[in-house]
């Protein structure tokens, strides 16, 4: 009997063990992609499984390469060309599979029903438009909104994001606006056909804290006003901890673990996970040197059999070299792809006892 994706649990289970009363807003279930280019095929995604609920934020963590981006352009269905080709999985919103529909269904949910922000705004933005003309443009071919309307609109959205004089700003090009600024607008472009879920990837990176502190802020702000989902794509475990719901670790194009934000700080259930965390600076710790994660990522042309991460792995025995670990359920309704999950959480669990 073919299994399906249940986005509540986490895992694949028979059809009638599925429950339909609480359908995610987004599921993402075993979806695969590869480039093949001239050096080979990298395979980019791996099986990647992850749900999201309307008014939830899932922060989505992991090293350069691990494949979060592209898992978020494969999600908007910005990654449909040559020389990445998806091989396979879903990618259903409110239960439909957006890969398996027409183009122009697609189209219609990028944007309206599905946003994103992109990590850097200058050069997202196009540079020989003012920011208010890109914002307008799809007020207007979407919406069929009349320029007079789509500038109004455009005047609130960005006084929405808190940019100052925007009726003045609105007619300024990208290079014009600071950093903090561009981001601002960019936030107002993808909000501006209302999404019921926002992709947000690496939205302060190159910001200075103070700015990336305001934008997150704004970011919660709109989400609890308009119970909007969240993917925040991040590599900052302090920011994760400030406004996720739940993580979920990627490595070498695979999920590795999953878990709701309390429950994975206070107790990781996978070495690469708990070895993140680790590397984080800490008060108590000052003057000593950080820890590091021995060792690179692999290749995505060369992944190393069995555990990807065993190669870098403090804990890795024999079996972590030849089987790929499945996902394992642990307590508190999280999941972890390691062959010794349960005794990693109950070891982790001792220390804190202590």
């Amino acid at each position: 009997m073919t299994t399906v994706y249940d986005g509540e649990k986490g895992e694949f289970v028979e059809p009638d063990e599925r429950r339909t009363d609480t359908t995610p807003l987004l599921e993402v279930a075993d979806l695969r992609v590869e480039f093949r280019t001239n050096d080979g095929v990298a395979s980019v995604l791996n099986g990647v499984s992850y749900h999201v609920n309307a008014g939830e934020t899932l922060a989505v963590l992991g090293e350069s390469g691990s494949g979060k981006s592209v898992t978020a352009q494969t999600i908007m269905g910005i990654l449909d060309v040559p020389p990445a080709v998806v091989l396979g999985g879903h990618v259903r919103f409110h239960g439909e599979d957006l890969l398996a529909v027409k183009p122009s269904r697609r189209m219609a949910v990028r944007g309206e029903g599905i946003a994103m922000i992109f990590q850097d705004a200058l050069s997202a933005l196009n540079p020989v438009f003012t920011v208010g003309f890109q914002i307008e443009e799809q007020l207007r071919v979407r919406r069929g909104m009349s320029r007079k309307d789509a500038r109004v609109r455009a005047i609130e959205l960005l006084d929405l994001v808190r940019i100052p004089n925007p009726r003045g700003r609105i007619k300024n090009y990208p290079h014009e606006f600071s950093g903090g600024m561009r981001q601002r607008a960019m936030i107002a472009m993808s909000l501006a056909l209302d999404p019921e879920l926002l992709i947000a990837d690496e939205p302060t990176t190159a910001l200075d804290v103070t700015v990336q502190a305001q934008i997150m802020d704004l970011l919660a702000e709109i989400q609890r006003e308009r119970d909007m989902g969240l993917i925040l794509i991040t590599h900052d475990l302090g920011v994760v901890a400030e406004v996720a719901d739940r993580i979920a670790v990627m490595y070498a194009g695979r999920i590795v673990e999953q878990a709701d934000v309390f429950t994975l700080f206070r107790d990781p259930g996978h070495p690469y996970t708990e070895a993140l965390l680790a590397s984080l600076p800490r008060l108590d710790l000052k003057g000593q040197e950080l820890t590091a994660i021995k060792g690179l990522p692999p290749s995505l042309t060369r992944i190393p059999p069995g555990c990807p991460f065993h190669p870098r792995c403090v804990r890795a025995e024999d079996v972590c070299k030849t089987d790929v670990p499945e996902f394992h359920r642990l307590p508190g309704g999280r999941f972890s792809a390691c062959h010794f999950a349960e005794n990693l959480v109950t070891h982790s669990a001792g220390d804190l006892n202590d």
